[in-house]
Formats: C-alpha cells, structure tokens, sequence
C-alpha cells in the first residue's frame, strides 16, 4: 500500500525584512508515515512544523524537493478529498452555530443534502457538542472550539487527518479528551499526523515520533526506540553508608542525594554500576533498592534540539 506520507528533500526558502534577506524554513527535510499510525511531529517554536504541514496540505509550494499524500503529489485534487485538516489557531465564522457551520463545510464536499444532517448530529456527538449544536461559536469555550475544529476536520471522512498543534492551551481535561478521540481515530484505520511541543501528549499518543530543528529532522523512530537509554542507567537507594564510602561513590554517581538516612544516587552503565555495588559492599552499607531508569520524551527532545559542540547551526 506504502506510505501515508512521503517527504523527500523538501526545502523551503523565505525573503524576509527589509532587506529581503533570505530565510531557510525547511532544508532537505526527509520524512516517511506509515499508513494507520499517529505519528507526533515535534520541534521548537520557529522549527518549521507548519511550514511542512502547509505545504503538505498544499497550501504553499516548496522551494524544492518533493511531498506525496497517500501516494500521490500534494497538489493531487483527489488527494485533498481526503485529509483533513485543524490549523493551531482555527478561525470560524463566529456568528454561525455550531450546526451551521459543519453544514458550511459539508458544501464546500458537495455532500447531500440528505447525508448533510445525519453527519453532522453524528459528528458533533462524537466530539461531545451536540448540546451546543444552535450555540453561535463566538459563545464556545476554547475546549469547546477545539473539538468544533476536530469535527470540521473529520467532515469528509478523510484518510489522513493533520493536527496542528490540537491540545494547545487546553487544560488537562481538555487534552485527555482529545487524545482518547485521536486513539479511536487510529483505530478506524485512519493515519494522524500531529504537530505538537507538549512532550507528554505526544509520548502517551504517538507509534512514531519525528523531531524537527532548524528545518531538518535530526531523530526519528517508535517511542521504544528512543525512550531506550543508549547508557543504562540505574537508581539505587542505600543506607549506613561510611562518609569515606561517600566520597567515593560521589565521583561516580551522575547524582547523589541524602533524604533523612538513606542516599538516593542515579548511575550511568553497568560499569558504575558494578563500581558502586563494590563500594556499598566494602563499607558494609546495604542496598536497599536498585532499578533501571526509563529515559522520557523530553529528555530525548532536549538532547536533540540543542546543537551538539563544534556542530554548524543552520541559519
């Protein structure tokens, strides 16, 4: 079938300011999403999240390079039939209800007028409305606006649905409800394709995630690929432990705290590790607990955004 989405080489270029100078968004950006899976595309502020989201909804056109939606050009009018699409900040005619408005964009997909009604009671339940569907949209909550832009978004029973920024600036209600319905979305064969930089919506949601800097993505990969420590590492709590042996194990733990008669360290590979449990050994401590750390999400976003030393910064 291949992919949902393929990326390859995609560049784009602004002129900005006065001086037109020139400004690189996108710089040979290469990407694939398999098809059925949510995939979380993550970066800074200013990484070029949108631009791609833009230009793969074709909306801008890239400087060069190539993009393919469900096999075909992003240009394909067939292609656009079926994605759907929720921008960061959506604007909807405020003075419409919410019921007026999903029959505006049901017209825009020449849909029925006798499915028109059928799908908009069903769509607007399924985002948990239909008790506000005569409500004008200027008297909606931003929550409520959120899955107003969810339900549009799903109007034509797309394939492939791009989320920009979709749990931005709701509370944690809000986003629980929001993922719970992306979760249903996968499960109807549909592929989800979100910008986010709320780490821990994207580590609880996403099969594969892509991290994006300065136009280029520098990591990409299953949630287990990179929440898998490249260095073991360990925490351990022990107790009755002599101030020489502390001193010692001090220069091999990545961290060491007392809290009231026990000291928490954290270690990095097994090598410490082994070194450690000597030590506490030799002293006569006792271990009280040791057990393998898990990395997270933002640890594994943090050491990739930040450029390594010596290493070039795209400007």
């Amino acid at each position: 079938m291949g992919y949902a989405i393929e990326i390859v080489g995609l560049k784009k270029t602004y002129r900005s300011g006065v001086r037109r100078r020139s400004v690189t968004a996108l710089n040979g950006l290469d990407l694939c999403v398999n098809r059925n899976e949510i995939f979380g595309f993550l970066g800074p502020n200013g990484a070029g999240k949108t631009t791609t989201l833009k230009i793969l909804l074709g909306l801008l056109f890239p400087t060069a390079g190539s993009a393919r939606v469900l096999g075909k050009p992003v240009g394909d009018l067939s292609v656009k039939a079926k994605v759907g699409f929720l921008p960061e900040n959506p604007y909807f005619y405020e003075y419409l209800t919410c019921r007026e408005l999903l029959d505006f964009y049901c017209r825009l997909f020449s849909i029925q007028k006798s499915e028109r009604g059928k799908r908009i009671d069903r769509l607007l339940a399924r985002v948990s409305l239909d008790h506000v569907a005569n409500r004008q949209v200027r008297k909606l909550s931003h929550g409520m606006l959120q899955r107003l832009g969810i339900a549009q978004s799903l109007i034509n029973d797309p394939e492939v649905l791009f989320l920009d920024e979709p749990m931005a600036g709701l509370d944690p209600v809000g986003r629980r409800t929001i993922r719970e319905m992306i979760h249903e979305l996968k499960a109807e064969g549909k592929t989800i394709f979100f910008s986010s930089h709320i780490l821990q919506d994207a580590e609880l949601l996403c099969d594969h995630v892509g991290i994006l800097r300065e136009g280029r993505l520098v990591n990409t990969g299953t949630l287990q690929e990179m929440l898998t420590p490249k260095l073991a590492s360990y925490e351990a709590v022990v107790t009755d432990i002599p101030e020489d042996a502390i001193e010692e194990l001090s220069h091999i733990a990545t961290k060491l705290e007392k809290r009231e008669e026990r000291f928490h360290l954290l270690i990095n590979g097994t090598e410490n590790l082994r070194r450690m449990e000597r030590i506490v050994a030799q002293s006569g401590g006792l271990m009280d607990s040791l057990s393998k750390t898990r990395g997270t999400l933002e640890d594994h976003f943090i050491e990739f955004i930040n450029p390594q030393p010596g290493e070039a910064v795209n400007k």
